[in-house]
């Protein structure tokens, strides 16, 4: 499986591509971290560390989708460097400034989140035109679903050791001018500077004009919320079992379940329409969530979040697929950029909802509510198959030319495989 993603990654600036995406989103992956380190640093409130997080995540929800719609309208190095060099200095502005005054604090951490640069969505944008063949950019969505697991945990263990080294300021700076330096990588890159979206419809709903589009957005909302909770929930357990390490472990096997499903979900190329293949993929992650509530043991607790994991990266990848396939044209990036808001957004939300549940019911009720959101995101499947379902295009005649969209390298080839660019 492995060789797979290595032969991705030797083809002509993936490897760049993947890299620079990654080290550019670094900022996004350790905000919420950096910045309770540095207001405890600077004798802010937990509570205080709490608003300014949230603050951050909400500038974010907003940012990502109408920065996602600049993209596709006027490319990508005019957007995404520019939004990535606003934010870095919203950060700055916070490290010099420190938490008083607060409203100047809470600008700088909005002004962040609001221009976090769409690097993800701008990735799977530039795969088709990078990878060619339908089979390899499919890979390619797997392995960006294992590569986001990988720098969800590598990301905090980064801000820890420079904290340790120096101080969260630094920590801070350190990973902003990170951040810059990748998002710089994919604008130089010849594929982000040539990229060009389709002609698109003017709406003033853009990308969430597609009801399959809002379909799936709704049921991401609901994995998110699942996700959320787990990250308290993990910590009431460890509390219940008075070992703080338990959580890091819980945390740890939930992450390792997510690599090796994704592993193996990227190693073979899969038949059938990924619509359907999602809700099945989404029921095993819903049952994957159900015997958490259980809150066995210790050593069996973290099989279980390992189990619970494993499905993760397989649905985000499949789902990539489905938002390929139902954005509307000239949508890909906002629509990309859609997704990763109303995950974030169903974390938020999700975090918040344990947090009354383990008060009132206990650390099993936490779980519940990672149960019910794995339920809720199937449901929303099944009740919306009719609009997720792309019917097959009639055969064309045999005198026909297919003209390709602008960019399109391999829609004639490659009939029923969208790239975003296709009507």
């Amino acid at each position: 499986m492995a060789a797979g993603y290595a032969d991705l990654l030797r083809t002509r600036y993936a490897a760049r591509l993947l890299a620079g995406t990654l080290v550019g989103r670094l900022p996004n992956a350790t905000a919420p971290i950096a910045i309770v380190l540095f207001t405890r640093a600077e004798g802010g409130s937990y509570s205080l560390a709490g608003g300014l997080a949230a603050v951050y995540g909400l500038g974010n929800a907003v940012g990502q989708p109408l920065l996602g719609r600049a993209v596709d309208l006027y490319g990508q190095p005019r957007v995404q460097l520019p939004a990535a060099v606003l934010s870095a200095l919203g950060m700055v502005l916070l490290t010099f400034a420190g938490i008083d005054p607060l409203a100047l604090a809470y600008a700088a951490v909005a002004l962040a989140g609001l221009f976090t640069p769409p690097l993800e969505g701008g990735l799977r944008a530039l795969w088709p035109n990078v990878l060619g063949r339908e089979d390899r950019v499919h890979r390619a969505y797997a392995m960006d679903a294992v590569a986001q697991e990988i720098m969800f945990t590598v990301g905090p263990l980064l801000v820890t050791l420079l904290v340790a080294l120096w101080s969260p300021a630094a920590a801070l700076l350190v990973i902003n001018v990170i951040g810059v330096l990748g998002a710089l990588s994919v604008v130089l890159s010849k594929p982000s500077r040539t990229w060009r979206s389709a002609p698109r419809e003017a709406h003033w709903l853009g990308a969430l004009r597609s009801p399959g589009l809002l379909a799936l957005l709704g049921s991401f909302f609901f994995i998110g919320l699942a996700l959320g909770s787990i990250t308290v929930a993990g910590v009431a357990y460890a509390d219940d079992h008075g070992r703080e390490a338990v959580y890091g472990w819980l945390m740890a096997a939930l992450g390792l379940g997510a690599l090796a499903g994704g592993m193996v979900y990227g190693a073979r190329q899969w038949a059938g329409a990924p619509e359907r293949r999602l809700r099945f993929i989404v029921a095993l992650l819903a049952l994957g969530y159900l015997p958490l509530m259980l809150t066995p043991g210790i050593p069996a607790m973290v099989v279980l979040a390992a189990v619970s994991g494993v499905f993760l990266a397989p649905a985000l990848a499949c789902a990539f697929i489905v938002v390929d396939r139902h954005a509307p044209r000239g949508t890909v990036t906002e629509a990309f950029s859609w997704l990763v808001t109303t995950f974030g957004v169903g974390a938020a939300v999700g975090t918040g909802a344990a947090g009354p549940a383990v008060e009132h019911g206990g650390t099993a009720a936490s779980f519940a509510v990672a149960a019910v959101g794995g339920v809720a995101a199937l449901l929303v499947l099944l009740a919306t198959r009719r609009v997720l379902t792309i019917p097959v295009a009639a055969p064309l005649p045999h005198d026909s030319v297919v003209m390709p969209c602008e960019n399109d390298r391999i829609g004639a080839a490659e009939p029923g495989f969208r790239t975003g660019h296709q009507a």
